[in-house]
């Protein structure tokens, strides 16, 4: 069940409805004025508890916290140099799939800020399909990753694939990334809901719109709300030309289900370089919050994920064409 209440309800009235729900025994969680009551259908109200609630919601989504019927005003995240989510901003976030080395991140951190990117992106810790695959220099990638933002004026987004590592790389990011494999590790998502960490959640290669949703609300009922959704594509019958398939009809589903920003991928969505561009047009034109690539100034020779990067050059026209599609966007409203 939803309740919500009154701008300027009486605070006395509202304390003691909130002791009440809790008392039946329930759980109420609040967000500015909004009530979200998971485990209740149907609530009776006094006739003072009724002057301070504006409506009551009883049929529901599973995924509560993250829905438009509990929040109908967009999340928008503040980190120190990027602001995501809310009209009026798009942000960009680039860099290399993995941190190789301490020079080559700061040289990519450099193109990525020339490109318009605010957060800059690289894995430390990397999930890969086999297992002699590079795995990531551990805290000195964070370290190398730290310095090349800082820098630069940037934020960092980067993967934490283990609860044991959230102390750690929340020293070092800004935004943890929960990569597509990690969509449904519940305790990962309950451990980084304890933080105060921006969360950047991947769906799952196989993941409905629903999954994700759901995977989001383990973050949520942890206590964190700064939550962004990432569509990066799903694995469809049909991968011989693209690595996957770019849902981005999500975008607009997503955006009108929740109210967190949705972020678009389109590296890992086709993973081939030369369709990165075309679909980078078409993710930021399907109205989402902000975007993340990956870039590379020699990617046949990449620790990880060459084919998909761009090259310097590249990715400096890619952004300026998106830019421009964003700001023709802007325009119309």
């Amino acid at each position: 069940m939803i309740i919500q209440l009154k701008t300027n309800a009486d605070e006395k009235i509202v304390a003691g409805l909130i002791a009440r729900l809790k008392a039946t025994p329930a759980t109420v969680i609040r967000i500015k004025n909004h009530l979200a009551i998971p485990e209740v259908k149907t609530v009776a109200l006094t006739a003072a508890e009724a002057g301070v609630v504006a409506e009551v919601i009883e049929k529901t989504p599973a995924a509560v916290l993250g829905s438009r019927l509990f929040q109908p005003e967009d999340t928008v995240i503040t980190l120190p140099h990027s602001v995501i989510g809310g009209q009026g901003h798009f942000t960009m976030m680039a860099g290399p799939c993995s941190v190789e080395t301490e020079d080559h991140v700061r040289r990519m951190a450099k193109v990525a800020k020339a490109g318009g990117a605010t957060i800059l992106r690289g894995g430390a810790y990397k999930p890969r399909t086999s297992p002699y695959s590079f795995q990531g220099l551990g805290e000195a990638g964070l370290k190398y990753l730290r310095e090349a933002a800082d820098e630069n004026g940037m934020d960092v987004i980067t993967e934490v694939m283990d609860e044991d590592h959230v102390d750690l790389i929340a020293k070092y990011t800004d935004v943890f990334q929960i990569g597509a494999r990690n969509m449904q590790n519940f305790s990962l998502l309950k451990a980084v809901g304890k933080t105060n960490v921006p969360v950047a959640l991947k769906r799952g290669m196989a993941g409905s719109i629903d999954d994700l949703l759901n995977a989001s609300e383990y973050i949520a009922a942890g206590g964190n709300h700064q939550i962004m959704l990432l569509e990066r594509g799903i694995r469809t019958f049909d991968n011989k030309y693209t690595r996957n398939t770019f849902d981005l009809a999500a975008v607009p589903v997503l955006q009108k289900l929740s109210h967190y920003p949705v972020i678009v991928d389109p590296s890992h969505a086709v993973g081939e370089w030369d369709l990165v561009t075309p679909m980078a047009h078409a993710g930021v034109a399907s109205g989402a919050a902000g975007m993340i690539v990956e870039i590379h100034d020699d990617p046949e020779h990449a620790f990880s994920d060459g084919p998909q990067a761009l090259k310097p050059d590249t990715y400096l026209k890619m952004t300026e064409q998106v830019f421009a599609i964003r700001r023709l966007m802007d325009s119309w409203e």
